[in-house]
């Protein structure tokens, strides 16, 4: 974690309330400091801890449970005594996981009441600007104090082997059920574009952290695009990221949608003289089924569980692998080389494999030797990417042109190893849902106005509209290669390859080599005609099978 530097500090207290006169000695002292205990390499910015002031405040916190694995506090919405973020499952563990400016930030509404800000305005009034700004000095040296004098956040000294571990978990998810498809989309010289962007998105991922060490406080992709682009460049890749957690809770609906089905294809229920077939009843179900784990304030419990992401994966992958080779139900289909017509859909699913950039900063500021992340972040590529080829291989045998958008949907249910691997299947998602909504819930809560915080229904309100969001996109769009198609081209490639770069370009512009301004234009082009080609045909194929 990079702490920020007391001279820094000084400008947390609104300017509004200093003196000409102070403000100018004070800018003078701070830049005669900053000029000697800084690199001087190192950008310099007015008010180093907006960071942690504007919106999105919650993005570290919710992404952190990808990467931190917390003692389990199980608690629902609306239990008693919870504090500002009592409308949140993270309220205990805010306590325990964040930095202290963090918690500053987060103990003041988003949106404060008239009364408040009265409040503020005649405390302002009656106290002068020289006590004002010293008091708050003060403060915040007395909470770093008995910040650093009590043991350090959990989650902040990952060992190598533990960020691998997450690395892998934020990787390899549900994209490997559709790696097979992929390549009966574009043919077997589809895995060089899977291979392609394995090493593209390792190199951009690589530049997120030259981005993140560029100036003390950067933690969070929304920190680098501030950093990068101002406001606006926090709140698109805000809106950018949530937007894709979004999607994939509707790729859940889908994915167990599509497996129960084939569980128990004779499924129904009869309703009111509504006739639920077994997609649309399972659909629900699901919905249902996950509804009360976003109720929960504190996921802790659910990220122990969700962190067997990788156990999951490798599972269903083995599962697959017996059945071809053991079972020898694999290798009876040579495939096509190249297929040109459904190639940019490939592109979409190759691309969404590869979904990580938005966990990987938290991934490197937790680490115990941030010095290990490009071996970190190599290891996990390799992995994946090892495991993504291997699947799509044996499953493309073994399927050929039958070959459905999930490999499990195409696996002999007579095998044991079929039955796991699809149970698996089912059971991970559930999971991992609460845990991809609640960013999105918690960025929502922020925009509650004060007056209403104290209301959990409001809190409750949000996570079920968006639970039963999901359900109707889910239900109007069921088809799962092509929405994860439609998310790899249209979110994925911007999140992995096109904002990295062009952060970087921002932030470091002036410093960076030749070479590197142009692998990042190389990557940008390619980030955008793979998006452009990618969500025109998923886009197309979509309103085809709709019509």
């Amino acid at each position: 974690m990079k702490k920020l530097s007391s001279e820094q500090r000084l400008y947390i207290e609104s300017e509004d309330d200093e003196s000409a006169a102070d403000k100018d000695q004070r800018r003078e002292e701070d830049e005669s400091d900053s000029s000697d205990s800084s690199p001087p390499d190192s950008p310099q910015r007015t008010r180093p801890n907006s960071y942690t002031t504007s919106w999105p405040q919650s993005y570290r916190q919710s992404i952190d449970m990808y990467t931190t694995v917390a003692s389990p506090n199980i608690g629902f919405l609306g239990t008693p005594n919870l504090s500002r973020l009592s409308s949140s499952y993270l309220t205990s563990s805010l306590q325990r996981m964040h930095t202290p400016e963090i918690l500053v930030s987060l103990v003041k509404p988003l949106l404060p009441t008239r009364s408040e800000q009265q409040q503020e305005q005649d405390s302002h009034a009656s106290i002068p600007a020289e006590s004002t700004w010293l008091s708050s000095k003060k403060a915040i040296h007395e909470k770093d104090e008995a910040w650093t004098s009590h043991e350090m956040p959990v989650g902040r000294d990952c060992s190598y082997g533990q960020s691998v571990i997450n690395g892998i978990n934020v990787l390899c998810g549900v994209g490997i059920l559709s790696t097979p498809y992929a390549v009966k989309e574009a043919g077997w010289l589809g895995l060089l574009v899977l291979l392609t962007f394995g090493i593209l998105s390792y190199y951009t991922g690589i530049l997120l952290r030259h981005c993140l060490d560029s100036e003390p406080g950067l933690e969070t992709y929304p920190d680098i695009g501030q950093a990068a682009f101002g406001t606006f460049g926090r709140l698109a890749i805000s809106i950018i990221l949530y937007t894709e957690l979004y999607a994939c809770c509707v790729e859940y609906i889908i994915l167990e949608s599509d497996n129960l089905t084939s569980l128990f294809p004779n499924a129904h229920l009869s309703l009111g003289g509504f006739e639920l077939d077994p997609h649309h009843l399972f659909a629900i179900m699901t919905c249902l089924a996950v509804l009360p784990t976003v109720w929960l304030r504190d996921l802790s419990l659910l990220s122990y569980i969700s962190a067997g992401g990788v156990i999951a994966s490798i599972l269903v992958a083995l599962c697959l692998f017996w059945v071809g080779l053991v079972d020898q139900a694999g290798f009876k289909h040579k495939g096509t080389a190249l297929s040109l017509t459904n190639f940019p859909v490939a592109i979409g699913l190759f691309g969404y494999c590869y979904s990580g950039h938005a966990v990987f900063p938290n991934i490197y500021s937790s680490m115990k030797k941030p010095s290990q992340y490009p071996t970190v972040l190599l290891t996990s590529f390799v992995i994946c990417t090892i495991l993504y080829a291997g699947v799509a291989f044996m499953g493309y045998t073994m399927s050929g042109d039958a070959t459905a958008s999930q490999f499990t949907l195409n696996m002999p249910q007579n095998f044991v190893a079929s039955k796991i691997a699809v149970w698996t299947t089912v059971v991970n998602p559930f999971t991992k849902f609460a845990l991809t909504l609640s960013p999105v819930a918690l960025s929502l809560e922020e925009l509650i106005p004060s007056t209403h915080l104290k209301s959990h229904i409001y809190a409750i309100v949000i996570r079920t509209v968006l639970v039963i969001s999901t359900l109707v996109v889910a239900l109007s769009v069921p088809f799962f290669g092509l929405v994860m198609a439609l998310i790899g081209s249209l979110l994925t490639m911007l999140v992995t390859l096109i904002l990295p770069c062009a952060c970087f370009l921002s932030i470091l512009r002036g410093k960076i080599t030749f070479v590197q301004g142009s692998l990042c234009s190389f990557i940008i082009t390619v980030g955008i005609a793979s998006s452009i080609s990618g969500t025109y045909s998923a886009v197309s194929k979509i309103i085809e099978s709709l019509g």
